[in-house]
């Protein structure tokens, strides 16, 4: 059975494995920035508290806003990621949204976004919030499907800072 938790050091091999599978630095949901050095036991660990930090506004960058991350695991391996961005700058009300996902290649076609994307979903609902908006790559289509069966409701389809993007509000 899936679970969400926070990001962890003691899930770095599994992680690491995950990254290879992506065959590049970049994993939907993750919260990877370019500085971000995942390379050294030290570098994970300062990564995942960084992430954890995000959720305090207090220790962010202007051009962020507060996010929490959860990683998506099962028997102590990590599946993917997906975060909830408490708020909505410029930038990712274009594109990006509230909530960001991935799931790494050898963990897809199990349902396990749309499981994650719910339950993420219920925590915005008690953190108080009655919509939020998640986009999609318009050729992504097993994307645009989890957001659909999670209520997305599209909203148009255009040229963001991601590309052709497919955005959705949901109604929580």
């Amino acid at each position: 059975m899936p679970e969400l938790i926070e990001p962890t050091v003691e899930l770095r091999d599994s992680f690491l494995e995950s990254s290879r599978e992506w065959g590049e630095e970049h994993q939907d949901g993750a919260g990877l920035w370019e500085a971000d050095d995942l390379t050294t036991a030290e570098g994970f660990a300062d990564w995942t508290e960084r992430l954890r930090r995000q959720s305090d506004s207090v220790d962010i960058t202007p051009d962020r806003v507060p996010a929490t991350y959860w990683w998506i695991v099962e028997d102590g391996n990590y599946l993917g990621a997906i975060s909830l961005r408490h708020a909505l700058n410029e930038k990712l009300a274009a594109g990006g949204g509230h909530i960001g996902y991935g799931v790494r290649p050898s963990a897809r076609g199990r349902g396990l976004a749309t499981w994650a994307l719910a339950q993420v979903l219920d925590r915005a609902r008690a953190r108080g919030m009655d919509r939020v908006m998640v986009s999609c790559d318009d050729g992504n289509v097993a994307s645009a499907r989890t957001i659909e069966r999670n209520g997305g409701v599209l909203e148009d389809v255009g040229e963001t800072w991601l590309g052709l993007t497919r955005r959705y509000w949901i109604e929580l």
